[in-house]
């Protein structure tokens, strides 16, 4: 047994003082479309419905001393502080982004009560990280990073200790998101070598990634903040200094939206809520194919934060993806019948889920955006086909991000 081990199996034991152990299950659905044994480590169900609970308190309940806490977080970490600041009785003041989710707000807020403070501050975590470690220089109190801890990275290696324990053994594969790298780095520090992992990040912010092929930590240039419960520019120090050996070929880095289609496939058919970061380690599965075959895997599922507002995004992200959803201009004849000739292009399953058209009168031509959904990629390459023979002109603008995002 080391030191590290020792130091997680002694703050798992202090947290049952705080909060109860999170569930360890097996999920008969994933097992069953992968062939292998998935189990499901629901973070997502702790107090503050992420694992960033475990650094929070671990770091906290080894510094009596400290009358004010200092935090930048994307929200769980926030919530994790929040409650632990209330719990004890000390104070606390958060950095959050302006662009975080009003959900993870006020629960922030609610965990923390009277005994925290909460500012928001820049677009991304690392404009109010800098202002976190700005505000403290000038006023004092103790800054707790959400990763780059060795006491938080030691908390979050407790869900290693539980996941052995109530498995009754180390699993064959476990698979863990990544954001700064305090989960990645505690459970890899827990068991070493004697399991297989897999690292997943969104692509968005995929700086484990960069650091594995910079051999150092490094900023990203830019951060696509949709799963931000792991949007990270650059990897923690610390926590690179125990993840620099694992290689980018156990690492994997998801397009925001396929996560999506994980998320809507885990409400709808499992009844599970997650956010976007806590579905990384399940969608992963798509990507492990044959390498888990009869294999016990477990998924860390790091987080349950999510503001029910964003399901329309979610879903519409998640048919687009899928190739069920497009949207495109269709340069339409001005005279009568026009439309009615397009109309009948349409198969039984094909469905107008948006049409705007704006008549000029002074041209022959008008442009129309049409949205469209279907049961079946394939209904498209039918439709599209149709049109072409028939002489429309159209742009399919699904894949244009910024268009897209202006008309859609």
């Amino acid at each position: 047994m080391t030191d590290f081990q020792n130091l997680a199996r002694a703050a798992e034991e202090a947290m049952r003082d705080v909060f109860p152990t999170t569930p360890l299950l097996r999920n008969d659905h994933l097992s069953a479309r992968f062939g292998a044994e998935v189990y499901l480590k629901r973070e997502d169900l702790s107090p503050v419905r992420s694992y960033k609970l475990r650094g929070a308190f671990n770091a906290m309940r080894k510094r009596p001393d400290v009358s004010l806490y200092v935090a930048a977080s994307a929200g769980n970490h926030a919530q994790g502080v929040a409650f632990m600041c209330r719990h004890l009785g000390v104070k606390g003041v958060i950095f959050m982004p302006v662009t975080t989710p009003q959900q993870k707000i006020q629960k922030t807020r609610m965990f923390g009560g009277n005994n925290i403070e909460i500012r928001l501050i820049g677009d991304y975590f690392d404009d109010c990280l800098h202002a976190a470690q700005a505000f403290c220089a000038e006023n004092g109190g103790h800054f707790l990073s959400p990763f780059d801890d060795e006491d938080v990275i030691e908390g979050q290696a407790s869900v290693a200790v539980e996941i052995e324990r109530q498995l009754g053994r180390i699993p064959d594969h476990v698979v863990i998101p990544v954001g700064g790298g305090g989960l990645g780095s505690g459970v890899l520090s827990y068991w070493g070598t004697q399991t297989q992992y897999t690292f997943v990040e969104p692509a968005g912010g995929a700086c484990l990634r960069a650091a594995l092929a910079a051999g150092k930590p490094v900023a990203l240039p830019s951060v696509n903040t949709f799963a931000d419960g792991a949007a990270v520019a650059k990897i923690g120090e610390r926590t690179f200094a125990r993840l620099s050996g694992v290689g980018l070929a156990n690492t994997l880095a998801i397009p925001e939206d396929r996560l999506c289609t994980t998320m809507m496939e885990m409400l709808n058919v499992e009844g599970i809520v997650l956010e976007p970061a806590g579905a990384l380690s399940i969608d992963a599965l798509k990507d492990l194919g044959q390498s888990i075959l009869g294999r016990t895997v477990v998924c860390i599922t790091s987080g349950g934060n999510f503001d029910f507002e964003r399901l329309p995004e979610v879903k519409e992200r998640a048919q687009r993806y899928s190739g069920i959803k497009k949207y495109f201009i269709l340069r339409l004849p001005q005279r009568p019948g026009a439309l009615k000739d397009f109309l009948n292009l349409l198969g039984p399953d094909d469905d107008i889920a948006r049409f705007e058209y704006l008549k000029k009168s002074a041209r022959n031509f008008g442009s129309v955006l049409i949205g469209i959904e279907t049961d079946a990629p394939a209904s498209f390459e039918r439709l599209f086909s149709q049109l072409d023979a028939h002489g429309f002109s159209y742009q399919d603008i699904t894949d244009d991000e910024i268009l897209a995002q202006f008309v859609i």
